[in-house]
């Protein structure tokens, strides 16, 4: 009975090593473009642009981390807080709209000083007041931290690289670890960097997967990021209390 049962585990071990093959081979083009993507994408601007540009969905869309906060962008080179872009579903989402310039939250008046100790992050459910100057008029608004995930189009993705400095691009160094494929096509691309922080000088390194769902046409419809955020915070010399 025991020589019945090792030849059993055998025999299945075997059958899913063989059926892992055929997943990877039926999707190997997949793969590959999969782990040609991450690789542009840390080597250079012009890589990344070029790869997005030629590779991804002209429907496709780029998933950012989730974070607790209100979902709304602003341009930190500008002066004071305006609005540039509202997050859909997110709390900003029917209370603040592009344009609104913030100059007040819970009492406190924004400066460019202050602008980034002014209490959007926090706990999820908890209210924050502000005060928006809205087509020239004062308007009080009160919203509560929730959860939110932005989700940038293709045009958007590209107009996000190409603002960025190309010689601040990517990292020191980085090396993919692995490529996987689950039987319905989804990819996934571990990969690891070393960076040096620019307004610290220090430097910190990070395990990075990225996950990508393409279309019928063999193009990225989906890409994602988790990385070790908390990690690379603490290398910083940050002191994470909750």
């Amino acid at each position: 009975m025991k020589n019945l049962q090792i030849s059993f585990a055998l025999s299945m071990i075997f059958l899913i090593t063989a059926c892992s093959a055929e997943t990877a081979n039926k999707h190997q083009n997949s793969m590959d473009l999969a782990t040609a993507w991450v690789t542009a994408y840390l080597t250079s601007k012009d890589s990344a642009l070029s790869m997005i540009d030629n590779n991804m969905a002209s429907d496709g869309v780029s998933v950012g981390e989730r974070y607790v906060g209100f979902g709304f962008v602003w341009n930190p080179d500008g002066d004071g807080m305006v609005v540039d872009y509202v997050v859909p579903d997110s709390p900003a989402d029917g209370v603040l709209e592009e344009g609104d310039d913030i100059v007040q939250v819970n009492d406190i008046l924004l400066t460019n000083d202050n602008r980034n100790q002014l209490g959007f992050r926090g706990m999820p459910g908890e209210n924050v007041d502000v005060v928006v100057v809205r087509d020239g008029s004062f308007k009080n608004l009160s919203f509560a931290r929730g959860p939110v995930q932005i989700r940038y189009s293709k045009e958007q993705v590209m107009n996000n690289i190409s603002s960025v400095d190309a010689d601040a691009w990517g990292p020191e160094e980085f090396n993919i670890i692995e490529t996987g494929v689950t039987s319905d096509g989804v990819v996934h691309v571990l990969h690891w960097s070393e960076f040096i922080e620019e307004s610290t000088g220090y430097k910190a390194n990070a395990y990075t997967m990225t996950r990508f769902e393409f279309d019928d046409n063999g193009k990225v419809a989906w890409v994602g990021n988790l990385s070790e955020d908390r990690f690379v915070l603490e290398q910083q010399g940050w002191n994470i209390s909750r």
